[in-house]
C-alpha cells in the first residue's frame, strides 16, 4: 500500500488575461495510465485547496519555471477558463 502523497503546482489561471497562475500545491487524487498512439501516458486527477481540478496527462499538468506547460505545443490544448 502506497501512503505518500504526490503534489503538483496548480496550473489554473487566476484571471482572464493569463497573467497569474494559482500555483498552490494540488494533490494528486488518482493516478492512471492512458493508451495513445505514441505509447502509454502517465495521467492524474488533481485538485488544489482553492477547488481547481484537472484531469489529464501529467506532462500537460506540469509547468516550467517560465509558467509555460511542459507540453504547451499540443494541438487543441488550452487550460484557460479552468477555475
Amino acid at each position: 500500500m502506497q501512503t505518500s502523497v504526490m503534489f503538483l503546482d496548480c496550473p489554473a489561471y487566476l484571471d482572464d488575461y493569463a497573467a497569474a497562475r494559482c500555483g498552490l500545491p494540488a494533490a494528486v487524487e488518482y493516478r492512471y495510465t492512458c493508451e495513445s498512439s505514441d505509447g502509454p501516458l502517465e495521467s492524474a486527477k488533481i485538485r488544489c485547496p482553492r477547488g481547481h481540478g484537472f484531469n489529464g496527462p501529467v506532462e500537460y499538468l506540469t509547468f516550467t519555471s517560465s509558467g509555460r506547460s511542459a507540453h504547451s505545443s499540443a494541438p487543441g490544448y488550452s487550460d484557460r477558463g479552468q477555475r
